[in-house]
């Protein structure tokens, strides 16, 4: 089959959905690769190593679309990417389309099939989106410790305290994550090795019993009105809850809001699935901060974006044995993994 690899057109995305490497096992598969020209700059890959591997490189969008029957990219398409989609294309990246109403209603229109990463689930594992979301989950604690920071509107706290060898005794950040999956664990567990007091809202006692089983100093919460109770103490927030296939629940009100301290912070994870902060829009990365009841706000929705050579690394491990599920016959009827994660077939909503 032929594959096609557009360069992404999201503001400030880094990421391919394929090295050269994972391009050239599609390829040893008696697969033809084709990649748009330069689409791997921002990961470390240039084209030569894409050709040297036998991948063609195309100067132009309009030729890869023409060229390929299947479209993989890491986000949903955008801008020209929908003028140059049509009916013969079958289509594979990140979607979130319960977030997006309009892109669902564009898709529809062009006719084609549309297949979600963050839908294939594989013995109760989301495999293409838990490393994004580790990724996400260990930035979102990077960037919030950054954004309490007094010239950008912060606290000025230092979210982890001092350590004994100060020998003097300072106040140490409060941190919530909304969430124990993969984002809101890796959040948890990074902001607990920074030495902040770190509480973990979760309404699955599984999720939450895990984490705790790898690290007993994080407090974790099931119930909704105790972990609402914190929010006046809690210097950085985290939003990380995930309903697959859903518009995520906004537990946070507005009128919470007003009860946190001035320089606070919230980075919304979830916000690629609407967000779980009332109060949340999305936002990208050549903007990505407003503020709301006095607290800084991150919404951005392709946070692995900003780290590319890592995130291509990972996605594109994982990508090619899928990808080629999608070139098999029959593989609609066949394959019930690929085909749960179809979110529209032929221009027709599915699942």
């Amino acid at each position: 089959m032929n594959i096609g690899i557009p360069k992404e057109s999201k503001a400030f995305e880094g990421r391919v959905a394929l090295t050269p490497t994972g391009c050239r096992e599609l390829i040893d598969k008696a697969h033809r690769v084709f990649i748009e020209q330069g689409a791997g700059r921002l990961s470390g890959f240039c084209d030569v190593e894409y050709q040297q591997l036998g991948v063609t490189v195309l100067e132009t969008p309009q030729e890869l679309y023409q060229q390929a029957e299947l479209i993989v990219k890491v986000k949903e398409p955008v801008g020209d990417d929908l003028n140059y989609l049509t009916d013969k294309h079958t289509l594979f990246c990140f979607l979130h389309l319960a977030a997006n109403q309009n892109l669902v209603g564009r898709l529809i229109s062009i006719g084609l099939t549309a297949v979600a990463f963050e839908e294939v689930k594989e013995k109760g594992v989301l495999p293409i989106l838990k490393p994004m979301s580790v990724i996400a989950g260990k930035l979102s604690m990077q960037i919030g410790t950054n954004l309490l920071h007094l010239q950008h509107g912060g606290s000025g706290l230092l979210l982890g305290g001092l350590d004994q060898e100060a020998k003097v005794s300072v106040d140490k950040g409060r941190v919530l994550v909304l969430g124990a999956g993969s984002a809101g664990s890796a959040a948890a567990l990074l902001a607990d090795r920074m030495g902040a007091d770190v509480f973990v809202f979760d309404s699955y006692p599984l999720a939450l019993n895990a984490l705790k089983t790898l690290s007993s100093s994080i407090t974790v919460i099931n119930n909704e009105e105790e972990c609402l109770s914190l929010l006046p103490s809690v210097d950085l927030l985290i939003g990380a809850l995930l309903v697959p296939g859903k518009k995520t629940p906004r537990l946070i009100k507005r009128s919470h809001l007003k009860g946190m301290q001035n320089g606070s912070v919230i980075v919304d994870i979830s916000i690629d699935q609407g967000g779980c902060i009332e109060t949340s829009r999305v936002t990208s990365y050549d903007k990505p901060t407003f503020v709301k009841e006095g607290v800084t706000h991150f919404c951005v929705a392709n946070m692995p974006g900003a780290v590319p050579r890592t995130a291509t690394q990972a996605i594109s491990a994982l990508l090619p044995s899928y990808i080629d599920r999608l070139t098999l016959n029959n593989w609609y009827e066949n394959d019930k993994i690929m085909r749960e994660a179809v979110l529209i077939r032929d221009g027709k909503e599915s699942n």
